[in-house]
């Protein structure tokens, strides 16, 4: 892996940005990683490091971030476990707490799978995660949090610690029937404790023949003995060797436990560096999330473009935001000016975002900035509030300028603080010169400040190169902070001079000594500021131009969505009004229905079934769903415009049935044939295929069993989990429906359940006019949970 020299680490204070992530990692390896952590060169490892950076941010924003407890290093122990030594218990909970962190972790990301949320790298680490769940289980039943042995252990484990209790609870009966009977008054004071793990009670020295027993320690007045009582010695030595059995077990199965780890060892230790990858990226994340950083896009042109960039070390509610660029207009950047304006400040701040992102960190920087990928960053910056320039100041800069001249090449980037102080200043603003020509000559990106008023015109002068300031308001006399490109920075002495209250004569006399080509320059300089603050203000004023049009664009928006609503609310009770009529002529057409179906069973008069169910379509028609128009206005529109011709297929909605209009035999009535049948249908209630196919399948009100995907009805209707008034409902229709598709028999699937349903479905078929007769389908087809139709 290729790294960045690290002078420039120290240089730049990457360590102290390492140092505010590491307040947000919970693990041990995380803090190994982030310890490993370094800016490198490689692109293709720069991408890989800010995707995972990318894929952290958004899991902290959609689920609070992965799951990571805080977890020691267990690398010590699973070097042990190699050798044969065997784990303590909170060894083993460490361990276990690995494991279950991996279930956890695998857990969170698989639901982020079923969500089909996408991410760059997570998925990939995951797949490397190795579950062990049977092991997890046996540490988890074995050891609790604390690192203690639980009693589901072993069988025999749990008897002993169960004799133990029994015993302690015998050996405390017999000692409170001590303390709470006759012998009370022998006693010192009325409490059981313990001594050299056996329980006593202290008795006063003259009474020590009064229990017999063992004497085990006294007090430090010797009044007081702490004697085991002779009818407890025997219970003490059990619960001693019950003690000693607990002991032994515990040795036994900790020795278990830790040779079953042996054959898992890679597995475990693999999960646990993981998980130390997936803290890092949580720490990134949460660093992000708090400094308002961003993850930079890569520029392979080395076309930096900070966007109201922040140096991360600063108080990021006092810093003052710049836009930060070079590389695509520019290669070199001179800022000029005075000392305290935030000269220093800007140029850090463009090295350390460059060494963050190419560390796979974050940056403090705004929305859809960008950052290069640079095979050097060398910087000089010395203290910039220092008043000693003397030769060896001067000499300790320009051995370092010298080492960088020799190793810069042009895929480095360069920043000099204050390039050639510490000398004459006609000399050092000649050097200044011939080293940034050097750095440009080898095509090198530099950032470079200067006090020296000669290279305030070196940006006019030298090809992609610009010079810039740091703004200074003269009114308040302070600096702003805010980086100013393209205009190099001038002297505010005598300004600030005339506003501290220095005389009009003094000034216009320094004026005078002052050499023209130098107030020419400053004039320049002011005449260049005047313009940006005009350009601003002509900025602002259009902004709030277009904040009003904005605004007005919004009323509009508004007024024109309770327009809207307004007219849609207007049609839905005209709908509803138009619905009410239509139900009443509904029920009338019902009954006129029904009574010619009496006729036609009794024989009174000849009516064709298919004339019976058109008629019944024609009148379930007339009622507008409000709901469906509502949602399907651009159909609506498109069949209004539809100009139908003999010969072309329809949809005859009422039915969900192919058609092919024969002839038109009014203003609004067209012959359809339907298969055998020829029908008379109005114009409303037909729709081009073309427009059907294309348009998004709608609920069906009054025939839902239809196979939209073809013209014919479908040869059987599934009614399972449907309530029996809905069952019933859709029976009806749909055996209207196959009666017209012509079908001679239809299968009805019901189920086997309770019965209720096919019960119901059969006592409805017993009575339906048009059917045969109906039996069970084969076993092979269902059997008696479906039912086979058949048609007169």
């Amino acid at each position: 892996m290729k790294e960045l020299n690290q002078d420039i680490l120290t240089t730049l204070e990457f360590d102290q940005v390492k140092a505010q992530i590491a307040q947000y990692l919970v693990t041990a390896q995380g803090k190994e990683e982030l310890q490993r952590l370094v800016p490198v060169k490689d692109e293709q490892l720069i991408n890989n490091l800010l995707e995972e950076t990318d894929d952290a941010i958004k899991a902290l924003r959609l689920r609070g971030g992965i799951p990571i407890p805080k977890l020691e290093n267990i690398q010590p122990h699973m070097k042990r476990i190699e050798i044969g030594a065997d784990l303590n218990g909170p060894e083993l909970a460490q361990i276990s707490r690995v494991l279950s962190t991996t279930a956890e972790v695998d857990q969170f990301l698989e639901e982020f799978k079923e969500e089909d949320t996408q991410f760059y790298r997570l998925y990939g680490w995951q797949e490397q995660l190795t579950a062990l769940p049977s092991l997890r289980k046996r540490l988890k039943t074995a050891i609790d949090e604390d690192g203690r042995v639980t009693d589901e252990a072993s069988v025999e484990l749990k008897n002993i610690r169960h004799n133990i209790t029994r015993s302690e609870q015998s050996i405390r009966e017999n000692l409170d029937s001590i303390i709470h009977g006759k012998q009370a008054r022998y006693l010192n004071d009325t409490l059981v404790t313990m001594r050299n793990e056996r329980y006593v009670i202290p008795v006063r020295q003259e009474n020590r023949n009064v229990f017999g027993g063992v004497v085990h320690d006294q007090s430090s007045s010797g009044q007081t003995l702490f004697i085991e009582p002779g009818q407890v010695v025997e219970l003490n030595n059990q619960l001693r060797q019950y003690q000693v059995a607990e002991r032994d077990e515990v040795a036994r199965i900790l020795s278990e436990l830790s040779a079953e780890l042996v054959p898992n060892r890679k597995e475990i230790m693999h999960n646990a560096y993981i998980i130390g990858k997936f803290d890092f990226m949580n720490a990134k994340a949460r660093f992000a999330k708090d400094l308002k950083a961003v993850v930079p896009r890569m520029n392979r042109e080395n076309h930096v473009y900070f966007k109201q960039a922040r140096h991360p070390l600063l108080d990021q509610t006092q810093v003052i935001a710049n836009d930060i660029m070079i590389g695509e207009d520019y290669q070199a950047v001179v800022i000029t000016g005075p000392n305290t304006g935030g000269k220093t400040i800007t140029l850090k701040t463009l090295g350390l975002l460059q060494l963050m992102g190419q560390a796979g960190l974050p940056i403090t920087a705004g929305e859809d900035s960008q950052m290069g990928i640079f095979g050097e960053i060398f910087a000089d910056i010395g203290d910039e509030q220092s008043i000693e320039q003397n030769l060896s100041t001067f000499s300790s800069h320009m051995t370092t300028i010298v080492d960088v001249l020799d190793k810069v090449d042009q895929d480095s980037l360069v920043l000099f603080d204050e390039l050639g102080a510490g000398t004459d200043p006609q000399e050092g603003a000649a050097l200044a010169i011939a080293i940034l020509d050097e750095l440009a000559a080898k095509q090198a990106y530099v950032m470079a400040t200067t006090h020296y008023p000669e290279l305030k015109v070196y940006g006019y002068n030298r090809p992609k190169t610009v010079n810039a300031s740091m703004e200074f308001d003269v009114d308040t006399l302070r600096p702003t902070y805010k980086l100013l490109i393209g205009i190099p920075g001038r002297s505010n002495a005598f300004e600030i001079s005339r506003r501290l209250g220095l005389s009009s004569t003094v000034i216009d006399s320094a004026k005078q000594i002052m050499s023209g080509e130098s107030q020419d320059l400053n004039e320049m300089i002011t005449d260049l500021e005047n313009r940006r603050k005009m350009a601003e203000s002509e900025y602002e004023e259009l902004k709030q131009h277009e904040n009003e049009a904005e605004q007005l664009h919004q009323e509009l928006e508004e007024a024109y969505q309770y327009f809207y609503e307004q007219k849609e609310d207007e049609l839905a009770k005209a709908r509803s009004q138009a619905n009410e009529i239509v139900e009443q002529a509904k029920e009338e057409s019902d009954k006129i229905i029904a009574d010619l179906r009496k006729m036609q069973q009794s024989g009174q008069k000849n009516v064709k079934e298919n004339e019976l169910i058109q008629a019944k379509g024609q009148l379930n028609q007339l009622e507008q769903s409000e709901e469906h128009l509502k949602k399907n206005k651009v159909l609506q529109k498109a069949k209004q415009e539809k100009q139908f011709k003999a010969g072309d297929e329809v949809l005859v909605v009422p039915y969900n049935q192919r058609g092919e209009l024969l002839d038109k035999i009014g203003k609004n009535q067209w012959q359809v044939q339907l298969g055998i049948l020829k029908m008379d249908v109005n114009e409303e209630d037909l729709q081009a295929v073309a427009s059907q196919e294309q348009a998004q399948p709608q609920p069906k009100r009054h025939v839902s069993t239809l196979n939209s995907s073809g013209p014919h009805v479908s040869t059987q209707l599934d009614l399972r989990g449907k309530h029996y008034e809905d069952a019933v409902n859709e029976l009806d229709q749909y055996l209207d429906a196959a009666i017209l598709a012509g079908y001679s028999q239809v299968t009805i699937v019901h189920g086997k359940g309770t019965g209720a349903l096919r019960k119901g479905v059969l006592n409805y078929l017993k009575n339906h006019r048009s059917v045969k007769k109906y039996e069970f389908a084969p076993a092979n087809q269902g059997g008696n949970g479906a039912t086979v139709v058949y048609f007169k």
